[in-house]
């Protein structure tokens, strides 16, 4: 062979389903060509832009004729099915980069002789995405197709458990095969691969648009609190939780750079003003891994609206898996605050509240001697729990939708309460989305956590946008004839609103917004 190759990879494949064939032909074992990788030890992650360097070496034990030697970096999308006869295996190759491999550099005769090794050199890069060809199936929404050109993380396969199933499989790959041309058929003499962990790194996206079609989330939840099961209520607890931040991942993926925190504001309406606010206990916590996957393309979100809908051709799945978080027990109870009930003017529709006529005396209920009148105020606190992710005994690669496979998180919070005269407790459990997203390692790539800016520096494009949106605003009382057609406004907005969330071409199911 010629010396070595400086040419790098230089072509993306379009994503394609494929399901495997057993008519490979192989003249000679694979064992006597290997793929040997540079700085390579099995725990390795690549993320983008990092190298993968390496080179395939040869050595026959007879002398072989062959036409070409192709190098290549695969990554495909594996999901398996229950059949009759046997398992179902759908693949769906999203990345195919080829090492060109120059003419010259092949000896003459094309030969590979006995007792003699040959080494080619490779040199491909992760690639920050995909091209958009890589997801050319029909879609409900276009902001789909944004998140199935990212390269989705290695899925199974890792040293610590991804908590990821059989059924479903994101693999990379180095392959080098040597092939025999006959004219009408191409034979794989020699073909060898080698396996490679994959985590690139990825933006943190906004907060997710749930709604009630979202059987996965529980933001908000109101129970009855009562001394105990035969005894009336002592009034209503309310939690609702905020979407926390994303967990920030290390880019080899073994330690967690930024742990989120979850806020749950918690809500006492008292049945009677003598009712003290109850004791918080403790708050417990469990991140649950889900993987939906498919037989076919996956068209929307499958963590929004309903994801095993009935009468669908494909053929679906759903595994997940919990892991315990440490349990938050509270050093002191936080303070609870007063809060009115009463509802506040949200300014739309003012014109036509003030044309109602105001109720007459005589036409005004009058309660009943004896009976309490509703409390018209109530307690609020808010609690934080910090959100521990055990990266030494489990990987958790980022949140990824592909074209037939994704990975979600969820945070299942229960808080524990009880009275604090003792003799009555519950409980109000939460389902909140987590985002899992992986910083970048590799110069030029997008770092998901911006460091802080040098003294004296030039503010960044993302910074000057930054300091526009959240520049100081006047806020000023509109004039009389302002007013209405600022209503009206209004009223538009949140009609378009309401056409994003129930559009009937995505079949009523909601999508990520991101509304500036």
């Amino acid at each position: 062979m010629a010396g070595p190759l400086s040419c790098a990879a230089s072509s993306i494949a379009s994503g394609s389903i494929e399901r495997p064939s057993n008519n490979k032909k192989h003249a000679f074992p694979a064992s006597d060509m290997r793929v040997n990788l540079k700085d390579h030890y099995s725990s390795k992650a690549y993320t983008s832009g990092s190298p993968v360097v390496g080179d395939v070496t040869i050595a026959t034990k007879r002398d072989v004729r062959f036409d070409s030697i192709h190098i290549l970096l695969i990554g495909h999308t594996k999901t398996t099915f229950d059949g009759v006869s046997a398992p179902q295996e759908v693949t769906h190759t999203f990345l195919k980069l080829v090492m060109p491999i120059p003419e010259a550099t092949y000896p003459v005769p094309r030969v590979l002789e006995t007792d003699r090794t040959y080494t080619i050199p490779f040199n491909f890069v992760i690639p920050n995405q995909l091209t958009i060809n890589a997801c050319n199936h029909k879609r409900l929404s276009d902001q789909l197709q944004d998140h199935h050109v990212l390269l989705p993380p290695s899925l199974g396969g890792w040293q610590r458990d991804d908590m990821a199933p059989r059924m479903a499989q994101v693999e990379y790959i180095i392959k080098a095969r040597v092939l025999r041309d006959d004219g009408k058929t191409k034979t794989r003499i020699m073909e060898v691969t080698k396996p490679i962990q994959v985590l690139p790194a990825t933006p943190e996206e906004p907060p997710l648009d749930i709604t009630k079609k979202d059987h996965l989330y529980t933001m908000s939840k109101t129970k009855t609190f009562r001394k105990n099961i035969l005894s009336t209520k002592l009034g209503r607890i309310t939690a609702e939780a905020l979407q926390p931040g994303a967990a920030i991942l290390s880019p080899d993926g073994r330690r967690v750079m930024s742990h989120p925190m979850a806020q749950v504001k918690l809500t006492f309406d008292p049945e009677n003003p003598r009712v003290l606010p109850p004791t918080i206990t403790s708050v417990a916590s469990k991140i649950t891994a889900h993987t939906y996957y498919s037989s076919g393309t996956i068209s929307d979100f499958p963590n929004l609206g309903v994801w095993n809908t009935p009468y669908l051709t494909d053929r679906r799945g759903q595994y997940f898996t919990s892991t315990p978080l440490p349990t938050v027990t509270l050093a002191e109870q936080p303070a609870w605050t007063p809060t009115s009930l009463r509802r506040r003017d949200s300014g739309y529709g003012s014109s036509d509240t003030e044309s109602e006529p105001a109720p007459s005396p005589s036409s005004q209920p009058t309660s009943k001697k004896g009976s309490p009148s509703p409390s018209s105020s109530g307690l609020h606190t808010t609690l934080g729990v910090p959100l521990s992710l055990p990266a030494d005994k489990k990987t958790f690669v980022p949140t990824f939708h592909s074209c037939i496979a994704s990975r979600v998180y969820t945070v299942h919070l229960t808080v524990n309460i009880s009275s604090p005269r003792g003799g009555a407790s519950t409980s109000v459990s939460l389902d909140v989305p987590l985002q899992q997203n992986a910083a970048a390692a590799s110069p030029g790539v997008a770092v998901v956590v911006p460091p802080a800016p040098g003294p004296g520096g030039p503010p960044s494009f993302e910074e000057a946008e930054a300091d526009l949106h959240l520049r100081p605003r006047v806020l000023q009382v509109p004039e009389a004839d302002e007013a209405g057609s600022e209503g009206e406004a209004r009223g538009g907005w949140m009609w378009n609103v309401g056409e994003c969330l129930q559009s009937s071409d995505r079949g009523g199911l909601p999508e990520y917004c991101c509304r500036g």
